[in-house]
């Protein structure tokens, strides 16, 4: 960041004397008002529920513009990235702020490949679960427990560690979902192959069973792969936040990113592709099609209590790019797989088509987000509901950890601790217990 040509004053109704602040310019988006000395100045805090309009911190991997409808990675728009580069490239780029080249690409994806196993008591501890666990729970408790079998790659602050721990976390989710859903299932746990993809070897995993041989279907393994470049990194959002929060105790990698996991588990944050298709299942339980109109006079009283999730977005104001991307998916995996007249996406289509041309929702800038197509393509692949948050978990794994590695390497870089607004009592004295 640089300083900006202006400054901001800080004036007082009251008499006390204005306060001067430093601005500072970022690449892009907007300017930001260095508080930092706020408190020592003025003995005042500032306040801001959800941290609306704070920069917690300095970062150059990635920048959304929610008017534009505008994400970038390293720079990269990420319409390019899902169109010209696969998961490894991406993860590079996020990883070590360059898309690699043909030498880097083999040799990070063949670093990637060495580490998809996990070691064999993870099984042992898995089955502590009850099968009907939501995996999101029983996720939380493996990508903890990694620091238990890894912690040969625990200091957050040695380079080292935190790179190979970048490439453990990046190779090992795709394993422990997997076997997370194996294991509620009740079918035996497959093993990594070396030979596939990174999606192709997530679908095997996944899929295969012992008695018969499983062919990656090449339209659904990019379609994985498209999922999980769309939901790579997202900025400062709530589980990136979290993991950062986390790591600046100096907590180790894995724990920070279990914070992460965590965090994503909520219906308002990672679980909104879950609340999307059950939304989508209730309205076809009511009728369909015919019922949609219905439906939607219900959102748009709010008294009724209905909402409509995969719609708007705290940051963008316009159509979210990933949507647009995913909708292009979304086709293609119902059309391999003889579902075009899928009775869920017909819905879908027909909610975006009146969200897009009745004026409450237009005038509200609800357009789709991510969330409302990709529970849709995850369905048609085979993947339960359950499970939408842990693949979010898996791609989102190496934003996170880009994220807490630039956080380490920041030379301004202190434990997190917000300050609160105190509402409660004022101090008084403790009564002995007969008199109060």
């Amino acid at each position: 960041m640089k300083l900006a040509d202006n400054k901001a004053t800080l004036s007082f109704s009251n008499g006390k004397p204005s306060v001067e602040m430093p601005v500072y310019s970022g690449a892009v988006g907007p300017d930001v008002i260095d508080i930092r000395k706020l408190y020592a100045q003025t003995g005042m805090f500032t306040y801001d529920p959800g941290f609306l309009s704070t920069a917690a911190c300095q970062s150059a991997i990635t920048y959304i513009d929610g008017d534009k409808g505008e994400l970038l990675y390293r720079g990269y728009p990420i319409e390019q990235l899902a169109t010209s580069c696969d998961f490894m490239e991406t993860c590079h780029l996020l990883l070590y702020g360059e898309l690699p080249n043909v030498e880097q690409k083999a040799d990070f994806t063949k670093r990637v490949t060495m580490h998809t196993m996990v070691n064999e008591q993870m099984q042992f501890f898995l089955r502590g679960f009850r099968r009907d666990a939501h995996p999101m729970a029983i996720m939380t408790g493996l990508v903890g427990a990694l620091s238990a079998f890894y912690h040969d790659s625990t200091d957050i602050n040695n380079a080292e560690h935190r790179d190979i721990s970048a490439v453990r976390l990046i190779a090992k989710m795709p394993t422990l979902v997997a076997m997370a859903y194996k294991y509620s299932a009740g079918q035996p746990y497959i093993y990594p192959k070396n030979d596939l993809s990174y999606s192709g070897n997530f679908l095997r995993m996944m899929f295969a069973t012992p008695c018969e041989d499983y062919k990656v279907n090449p339209v659904l393994e990019r379609a994985l792969d498209r999922i999980f470049i769309l939901h790579a990194d997202h900025e400062q959002n709530a589980s990136t936040s979290t993991v950062r929060l986390c790591g600046s105790s100096g907590t180790n990698p894995f724990a920070a990113i279990a914070a992460g996991v965590a965090c994503l588990w909520g219906p308002a944050h990672g679980g909104a592709n879950e609340a999307c298709l059950n939304m989508l299942e209730e309205i076809q339980a009511m009728g369909g099609v015919a019922k949609v109109g219905e439906f939607m006079n219900q959102v748009k009283d709010k008294n009724s209590g209905v909402r409509l999730m995969g719609f708007g977005h705290r940051v963008y104001k316009n159509y979210d790019p990933r949507a647009k991307l995913m909708q292009e998916t979304c086709n293609e995996v119902l059309n391999e797989l003889g579902l075009a007249n899928d009775p869920l996406f017909k819905l879908a289509k027909e909610l975006e088509r009146i969200a897009l041309e009745d004026d409450y929702f237009v005038q509200r800038k609800l357009y789709p987000n991510v969330d409302f197509y990709s529970g849709i393509v995850q369905r048609a692949i085979g993947i339960p509901v359950k499970l939408f948050t842990g693949i979010f978990a898996l791609a989102r794994t190496v934003g996170w950890i880009a994220q807490l590695n630039e956080m380490i390497a920041d030379p301004e870089y202190k434990i997190g601790r917000p300050r609160q607004l105190f509402t409660g009592s004022v101090p008084r004295n403790v009564k002995p217990l007969a008199q109060r």
